[in-house]
């Protein structure tokens, strides 16, 4: 358990993100008025209180997950949030897409599972040269191989659905969201003020806008999955994927900044 002491976030750490930075009244969604502090200058600052011991207990359920052998899809495509969420991932060994959330990742996953057959297909065609091929098949080949890589690169040995969803902005992951709700995959999500927490069974209200809160709380996530593999002696191989997954997962099948957001937001 990740007690106080252990928990490596302190709220100096937060409030040096940015973390406390909500949006303007305008914007916000009444539903996240129980974890708002104060109105300061017409922008919401979020009680950062609540948001430490969000933490605590997220890094508690990530722990549980790795616990239990379940996988983790970590989920953010808006530019603040790519770089963090690809990088916490590898990190620690799980999926994620940064990109674009391609509808039925979730619920359609066996046409999914095509899409990465057909880019080793054609990653093992351009990996034998341009024998046989025109300038211009290779050209398109090599095209193709690039945007299929691009949306597959981080799920690519997902072969099941997640066990648990760490999104970072429900509102621009709605797609996401709803898929895993249908599916019963719990969603743990950064809730900023103009979000609507309901579908959110896991909620870290923060700033999600801003680059350094992201990825200071997403550190924290990932540090704590990486502690409790080495606990574990689940090694996590250079690709970021866990090597050791449980007996399910195994048997597949297969399918031939601003930190202060008051100024300038439309």
């Amino acid at each position: 358990m990740a007690t106080k002491q252990e928990l490596d976030v302190t709220i100096k750490d937060l409030l040096e993100a940015g973390a406390h930075f909500g949006h303007k009244k305008a914007r916000w969604n009444p539903k996240m008025k129980r974890f708002i502090f104060e109105e300061r200058s017409g922008i919401l600052i979020i009680d950062l209180a609540k948001t430490m011991q969000q933490i605590r207990e997220a890094i508690e359920i990530v722990q549980d997950a790795i616990t239990q052998h379940k996988s983790i899809l970590f989920v953010g495509t808006k530019k603040q949030a790519k770089t963090a969420i690809r990088e916490s991932a590898e990190g620690c060994g799980e999926f994620y897409i940064c990109e674009r959330w391609l509808g039925g990742t979730l619920t359609n996953l066996s046409t999914i599972r095509k899409s990465v057959k057909t880019l080793e297909k054609i990653e093992k065609r351009i990996g034998v040269g341009k024998e046989g091929l025109t300038k211009k098949e290779f050209s398109e080949l090599a095209k193709e191989q690039q945007k299929l890589n691009k949306n597959l690169s981080g799920i690519r040995n997902m072969r099941k659905p997640p066990g648990l969803l760490i999104v970072v902005d429900p509102t621009q992951e709605h797609i996401a969201v709803a898929e895993a709700k249908i599916l019963n995959i719990p969603v743990m999500a950064l809730v900023d003020t103009n979000c609507d927490p309901d579908p959110i069974d896991h909620i870290i209200a923060c700033n999600d806008d801003a680059l350094k809160s992201i990825k200071l709380i997403l550190n924290a996530l990932t540090n704590a999955i990486i502690d409790k593999k080495k606990e574990l002696k689940i090694s996590i191989s250079k690709e970021g994927k866990s090597l050791k997954r449980s007996k399910d997962e195994e048997e597949e099948i297969d399918f031939s900044d601003e930190e202060i957001k008051g100024e300038g937001e439309e």
